[in-house]
């Protein structure tokens, strides 16, 4: 039997409207680790954007662990707009976690 390997998510609260879309996004990262072959780890939730403890929680662990995958609903839980990359994603990156959005996976009937 061959392990999943894990994956970590993130998610920031501020960006939901309220407690039901907080726990729907919980759901689509377990639902995307599972089709894409992984386990899902801790789902670091932020509550306060301005100080970003779950994120450097997250940062920590990917620089600690062999965990080199992050899931995010949207990439606007990482700030990143237009296309252009922010730095909590530039931070991943720069430490080899892969970063996917679940909202940028296209699925095929």
């Amino acid at each position: 039997m061959t392990t999943r390997p894990t994956l970590l998510g993130y998610v920031r609260a501020d960006a939901l409207s309220c407690a039901e879309e907080l726990a729907a996004a919980t759901d689509s990262l377990a639902a995307f680790a599972s089709a894409e072959g992984f386990t899902l780890g801790t789902v670091y939730t932020e509550r306060d954007a301005a100080e970003s403890a779950a994120f450097h929680a997250l940062l920590d662990e990917v620089k600690r662990s062999d965990v080199r995958a992050v899931v995010v609903p949207t990439m606007n839980h990482l700030g990143v707009d237009d296309g252009a990359p922010a730095a909590m994603r530039q931070h991943l990156e720069f430490h080899q976690a892969q970063v996917w959005a679940v909202d940028s996976i296209v699925t095929t009937p």
